[in-house]
């Protein structure tokens, strides 16, 4: 379900979840290129198209190889889950023109990066993909 622009409190909240974790993505992928060497991206527009080109990869991609890596993710207790999203980061920049990562460990801790900030952006987001506010207010 799109949760087109409505009112809220008297201003209006025109972002899908969909376009909130793009978003959310974006920023993972704009913390992973300062803080990671090995990590290029050239522009706004660019940032904006891998996040989305992520996004589709993680959707469509992601699930196959996790099937196909299964044995060795037990293996090794999950730990490959780092290597098959360093993979998906890394197919990413190759699809992708102005998006470089350099090597293979840039792309493991640039997938962690990202999975981290995904998984805060998910925290403060919320299953129904809206910001969530917990109100809490003491009995008198």
């Amino acid at each position: 379900m799109l949760d087109w622009p409505r009112k809220r409190a008297g201003r209006e909240i025109a972002l899908t979840g969909f376009a909130l974790r793009v978003l959310m993505v974006a920023i993972g992928l704009w913390i992973a290129s300062a803080v990671v060497p090995g990590i290029e991206v050239k522009g706004t527009w660019t940032l904006l198209g891998a996040a989305l080109l992520l996004g589709i990869v993680n959707a469509v991609v992601r699930p196959i190889v996790v099937v196909l890596t299964l044995p060795i993710t037990l293996l090794t207790l999950g730990l490959f889950l780092l290597v098959v999203n360093a993979g998906m980061l890394a197919l990413v920049a190759s699809l992708f023109e102005g998006f470089h990562v350099a090597g293979f460990w840039s792309a493991v801790f640039g997938a962690l990066v990202v999975s981290l900030t995904g998984w805060v952006a998910s925290w403060l987001i919320g299953s129904r993909g809206r910001m969530e506010v917990i109100v809490v207010r003491e009995r008198a």
